[in-house]
């Protein structure tokens, strides 16, 4: 009986120690924000619930003020440009600068103190009046004002247009191993804590709006959608839905659950097309993309790209669990690519035809799943989201077109002959045949330059993806990145998760293949 009593409590204690390292902490936002379109800025309040799930007592959190990184040549935003980045570095420069103020932290109705990071001026601790005990949740509000940079890192202005990105003050990620408190960085994502928001947005009354989340005002969402859908059968001549009442303002509300970041883009130009999509399993979301009001615009077939991507990536992947999706043309559109944010994307490809629209459109759509849903620490492993979701959208480039982005028009017209699987395993030949030095493990911070990070980072590791999938299958490959769907969902997976999933999916040991990730040049 002895024996038994000790078996059983070794085994209740291993059990703890399962649970306690699968936790991770829970935020709720509610967020009045008014756009002043004159100055180029924001005024807002803030209140968050924090829930400590961990099995820690807290005594301060670390905030991200982000906004602070676009305020001098004293950032490691600036930084970062300065060691890798000449255009981007005059950009900065030349960029009207930005900033975040008027902060007055409140715990539970009490002003708190704070102190500065040593050496970010866009992370700020907040020490707690009282211990946080695992399981007790606190209330934490403060009003600010953000003054809106030039547009050219994610967030800002041009002209009439916003793109308002890492804007609010937001907690850093406290997990298993510890505080994150990172500085923004234009080479290097984002971990933030899952939860929920609750976010009201005052804008001009001619202002279309693109947001994470739901909107909640039933006369703004009949109007977007009835011009949406008469817009979806058009290619040019697309029609703008009304402002209502003649009011000056107005202020549109917007949900999301199980999100970690919230992003919002304005413009008194935009048009809409829209559509709904049903997924296999009955379920409809809406799908909405929003663009310029031009003639011969490629975004003529937008709304198709989106729900082209979401069909695909939730066939191949898990089911998009989201109740809506979004793309939007940047502002200005100039050329940077793309940013995601959950349940909406910013697209910045003004050159771009159809098909590399497409393509644009499509991983920046995917970033649901690898950023969204699966939220990895991307500033420590970004090959977790960037590099397998560049897997996935040469996987749809290739069986929809028969098309790469990296190659374009180069690619020779008899390789379009061959069939899909023999056409990416071309690609991926002389993909692999790039010099890469730098293995795809490497954090983002430690990368020289952005050519570099985005050479490893995105090919090097779209390449390991494939010959992950020729050592196993690529019907066990997709059957295994469901059930790593599945299992992580709305969580925080590190390598070592994905690498045990599976794992377990397949059958085999992947220590070799997994290896490789490790490994300078050439795979």
């Amino acid at each position: 009986m002895k024996a038994f009593l000790t078996t059983l409590a070794i085994l209740l204690s291993l059990s703890l120690t399962a649970q306690q390292t699968n936790w991770q902490q829970e935020v709720h936002y509610k967020i009045d924000v008014k756009l002043n379109t004159k100055e180029k800025s924001i005024k807002a309040s803030e209140e968050l619930e924090y829930i400590n799930h961990s099995p820690d007592t807290l005594t301060y959190i670390w905030f991200h003020i982000w906004p602070n990184a676009y305020k001098n040549d004293k950032t490691a935003l600036y930084e970062q440009y300065k060691a890798g980045d000449k255009e981007g570095l005059s950009k900065f420069k030349k960029a009207v600068k930005g900033y975040i103020d008027s902060l007055e932290f409140k715990i539970n109705g009490m002003i708190v103190s704070t102190e500065p990071h040593p050496e970010n001026i866009d992370i700020i601790k907040l020490i707690l009046p009282k211990p946080l005990l695992p399981g007790e949740k606190i209330s934490i509000t403060t009003p600010f004002y953000v003054k809106f940079p030039t547009y050219f890192s994610r967030s800002g202005f041009i002209d009439n247009a916003f793109a308002v990105c890492q804007w609010y003050p937001k907690p850093a990620v406290y997990d298993s191993k510890g505080w994150h408190p990172i500085p923004y960085l234009n080479m290097g994502e984002y971990y933030s804590e899952f939860g929920s928001f609750d976010v009201s947005i005052t804008v001009p009354s001619n202002y279309v709006v693109a947001a994470t989340g739901t909107l909640q005002n039933a006369d703004e969402l009949a109007k977007m959608k009835q011009a949406g859908a008469v817009n979806k059968t058009k290619t040019e001549d697309f029609i703008q839905y009304q402002p209502n009442d003649n009011l000056t303002t107005k202020t549109l509300r917007y949900t999301a659950e199980n999100v970690h970041d919230f992003a919002w883009f304005t413009d008194d130009d935009f048009v809409v097309q829209y559509d709904t999509l049903a997924l296999p399993s009955g379920k409809v979301i809406d799908a909405f993309t929003f663009f310029s009001n031009k003639k011969n615009t490629e975004w003529k077939n937008s709304v198709d790209f989106v729900e082209d991507a979401v069909r695909n990536y939730s066939a191949w992947i898990g089911e998009y669990a989201y109740p809506v999706v979004n793309a939007v043309e940047g502002p200005g559109n100039v050329s940077s690519g793309g940013m995601e944010y959950p349940m909406v994307t910013l697209i910045t490809s003004p050159e771009a035809n159809t098909e590399l629209l497409d393509a644009v459109i499509t991983h920046e759509v995917g970033h649901n799943w690898f950023y969204g849903m699966l939220a990895s620490n991307e500033r420590d492993y970004p090959w977790m989201d960037e590099g397998i979701n560049t897997y996935y959208q040469f996987r749809y480039e290739a069986e929809k077109y028969k098309s790469n982005s990296i190659f374009g028009n180069s690619l020779p017209a008899e390789i379009k002959q061959k069939s899909t699987d023999e056409f990416l395993g071309l690609i991926y030949n002389a993909l692999n045949g790039i010099p890469m030095e730098e293995p795809i493990s490497t954090p983002s911070v430690n990368f020289p330059n952005k050519d570099e990070y985005g050479m490893v980072i995105y090919m090097k590791t779209a390449i390991w993806m494939f010959l992950l999938e020729k050592s196993v299958g690529r019907v066990e490959l997709d059957k295994a990145m469901k059930a790593y769907f599945d299992k992580w969902k709305f969580h925080h997976p590190y390598p070592a998760d994905f690498k045990d999933a599976l794992e377990q999916s397949i059958g085999l040991k992947l220590d070799t293949i997994f290896s490789l990730l490790n490994q300078k040049g050439k795979l």
